[in-house]
């Protein structure tokens, strides 16, 4: 992209956020508030969203997931019948229809996903399966923190469906692994704290939690390097406070706060059961399905990874400055955008890809305003074509976190 052909909704103003971590975000120009609790991703937002949505959806694939879509709206019959329509209270939206039907915005998609499959799945051999879908999701929540908590929200939902609890057992665990090497792999620092049920019902919940300047739980985290152990206010062992030995590898519990980035259930036959969901089973008769569900929120991913990497000049998208979510891999930096050195920056810019790569050719900014932009959005690398170049033909890579190196021109692609 070539800054100059470009809008970006970047910022020098800090303004007046809740925390540090969302005032990067605006900054950044990544979001615009549409109100309380209502934000649109910018073109560059929605970049960096859909990285983090590619990383989320090629760890589902590789679980066995099918992805579907699933309507925003729903009927209140099927909420009805899962007893959940008075459950959610105050968090659901609802309304009725011009027919006077009730409706809502779905908050999730348990019930959802058993009328998608009721009919369909009739026998035991078509156990187990996994479904999921990238969409919005709608809960009527007290805003605050930016992203942290908002109205409308990215999430990823999955189902599993089982005929017997040894498999149920079997793709929990699946899921639970896939999440840790999503959150891995995006650089994320995390904990895992068993959780209560609230109004999915089932036996058995885990949240997964990174720490945060500002969360939505108090946590207490063991302080080994990898031991994942958390827990929170509502977790089965809540009396375990800060200085106490972890349960799982001795290390001392830390308190901080925490955000939570995952969850995942074992449902049982909570909605199975009274939605009418069954298969046919090798002694004739019949068992309800077995299912569970597992949550991701996109948008928090986001907050956690600036909240945990940004620092004074902006937005960082992991500890080693990688940028394994920017929203570009570079961005090309001319001393001036006119005769030579604009030639090789237009070189680069067709070598290194122009879909990865932000040209800085917009000559109303200055070298300084074309490096601090950079590190606002967290680009990782700086190609600086200027004085090295001229004297030894020679280009600067310089890393989000400061580091320097000088390559040929025609290795620069390549090396970044």
């Amino acid at each position: 992209m070539r800054r100059s052909e470009t809008t970006l909704f970047t910022s020098r103003e800090t303004g007046k956020h809740e925390n540090d971590a969302i005032q990067r975000v605006f900054r950044a120009g990544l979001v615009r508030q549409f109100g309380s609790g209502l934000y649109g991703f910018t073109p560059l937002g929605e970049r960096v969203r859909q990285n983090v949505i590619d990383h989320v959806e090629r760890e589902m694939r590789a679980a066995g997931g099918r992805r579907v879509s699933l309507p925003q709206l729903n009927y209140s019959g099927i909420w009805e019948e899962s007893g959940r329509w008075e459950d959610f209270g105050g968090e659901m939206f609802t309304f009725e229809n011009r027919d006077g039907k009730r409706m809502c915005l779905a908050p999730s998609h348990e019930e959802g996903i058993v009328h998608l499959v009721r009919g369909a799945i009739r026998s035991y051999e078509d156990l187990p399966a996994l479904y999921y879908q990238i969409d919005v999701k709608h809960r009527d929540d007290h805003a605050r923190g930016g992203l942290l908590r908002t109205k409308e929200f990215t999430m990823k939902d999955a189902y599993s469906l089982h005929v017997s609890t040894d498999s149920l057992d079997s793709y929990y665990h699946r899921m639970r692994e896939a999440y840790i090497t999503i959150f891995d792999a995006l650089d994320i620092d995390f904990v895992i704290a068993e959780a209560e049920d609230n109004l999915m019902g089932g036996t058995a919940s885990e949240e997964f939690l990174a720490p945060a300047e500002t969360g939505t739980a108090d946590v207490r985290r063991c302080s080994a390097g990898e031991c994942r152990f958390g827990v929170t206010d509502e977790s089965p062992r809540s009396t375990l406070s800060a200085g106490e030995a972890c349960p799982d590898c001795g290390g001392e519990l830390v308190a901080s706060e925490g955000l939570e980035i995952g969850h995942i259930f074992k449902l049982g036959s909570r909605y199975s059961e009274p939605m009418g969901l069954t298969v046919d089973v090798t002694d004739g008769t019949q068992r309800d399905v077995l299912m569970a569900s597992y949550g991701i929120g996109i948008d928090r991913l986001i907050y956690a990874l600036v909240d945990q990497h940004g620092d004074e000049d902006g937005c960082c998208w992991s500890a080693d400055g990688s940028g394994t979510v920017a929203p570009y891999a570079a961005s090309i930096i001319p001393l001036q955008y006119d005769d030579e050195l604009a030639g090789v920056a237009d070189y680069l810019y067709a070598d290194c890809g122009s879909g990865r790569t932000l040209l800085f050719d917009d000559p109303d900014q200055s070298i300084g305003e074309r490096f601090a932009e950079s590190d606002l959005l967290g680009i990782p690398w700086k190609i600086v074509i200027g004085n090295e170049f001229r004297e030894t033909g020679e280009v600067e890579l310089e890393t989000r976190g400061g580091e320097t190196e000088y390559v040929t021109v025609d290795d620069v692609s390549e090396r970044i």
